[in-house]
């Protein structure tokens, strides 16, 4: 079993600053699991106290049915793929991917079999006698899974490894890893900042704020049914539009929510003309951008619409999220 269990997980650096509030969240085996949240939330040393790479100042982590706080990260049976790849530039494709092995003094020809069958998994084969200035940043990426691979580790840790490749690359590479996970039938556990990331690759996506977990749940859970004010606005792109009820017409004790392409319906029961601030033109859609009230909004449009100065705009009642005003707790979500 490769389950990994956080009970009661905190960490407070010397300075007093709290960085994780008492987060409790069990990843299920074979399970793809991705921690969201803008910088500085504590996705990353979540992810590196489960690595061993960060101390825990209160809690318990468990792999498996082992408790792992006192044990050392070469010791936990988890491979790190970073960010930046830490490729061992003097060395080959094939050397950078068989070095932890070699560490660990495995027989050479079980090494040679492992980066063999890496390299067929990753289609990196024709490249094992190259070196990583000789590759693109999707190949390097590649090399640095291959790397982790070869370990057969009971879970997977990934923070933010596709952020330094071009758009282009990110979507083949989030493929490329979907297809991986299936095909290794391992834990995967993945950082990221990306919401389009977490939602197309996520089993489960946790989203993180302030150190604390705001949900966890299925990518259509998040989308459709956010716990809160955080995770509507957080997840969506553009991001869901808030309203004061005054302004809708409606309850005035409720802040209503709702996508920006929603904004845009011909037979809507609300009918509202708003000033243009600006608008984007984004191929096969436009994004105009408003106020309402003291709410900054958007409206996701089709291209030939044409956007003047003025805006009329048509909102379903149906397509309203409501929200406590005081907590941000969702009182009313989407179907």
């Amino acid at each position: 079993m490769s389950n990994v269990i956080l009970k009661n997980i905190k960490k407070t650096y010397d300075n007093n600053k709290t960085v994780i509030n008492n987060v409790n969240l069990e990843i299920k085996d074979k399970e793809f699991v991705v921690l969201v949240g803008s910088s500085g939330c504590g996705k990353s040393t979540l992810l590196r106290m489960i690595a061993g790479l960060e101390d825990i100042t209160e809690g318990e982590i468990f792999i498996g049915d082992k408790k792992v706080n006192d044990i050392a990260p070469k010791d936990r049976d988890i491979a790190f793929v970073f960010q930046s790849y830490a490729l061992y530039p003097h060395m080959t494709v094939r050397e950078n991917i068989a070095f932890g092995l070699k560490m660990r003094k495995v027989p050479k020809d079980v090494i040679e079999q492992k980066v063999k069958e890496a390299a067929e998994i990753l289609n990196l084969t024709e490249y094992l006698d190259r070196k990583p200035k000789q590759l693109s940043g999707g190949q390097r990426q590649r090399v640095a899974l291959g790397r982790a691979i070869v370990r057969n580790p009971k879970v997977f840790l990934m923070d933010e490894p596709l952020s330094n490749l071009d758009a282009k690359l990110r979507v083949q590479m989030r493929s490329e890893i979907k297809k991986l996970h299936e095909k290794l039938q391992t834990t995967f556990i993945y950082v990221t900042h990306d919401q389009t990331e977490a939602l197309t690759m996520g089993d489960r996506v946790v989203v993180l704020n302030n150190g604390d977990i705001q949900q966890a749940d299925s990518p259509s859970q998040i989308y459709y049914h956010p716990s809160n004010t955080f995770v509507a606005g957080f997840i969506g792109s553009p991001q869901m539009n808030f309203i004061e009820g005054k302004e809708l017409g409606l309850d005035e004790n409720i802040l209503y929510g709702i996508r920006p392409e929603k904004m845009n319906s011909k037979d809507g029961d609300i009918k509202l003309t708003v000033n243009v601030d600006i608008s984007e033109m984004l191929g096969a859609e436009k994004i105009a951008y408003f106020n309402i009230g003291e709410h900054k909004c958007s409206a996701v449009l089709p291209s030939e619409y044409n956007i003047g100065k003025n805006l009329d705009i048509s909102i379903k009642t149906s397509d309203l999220y409501m929200f406590n005003k005081d907590t941000g707790n969702t009182i009313y979500s989407i179907n």
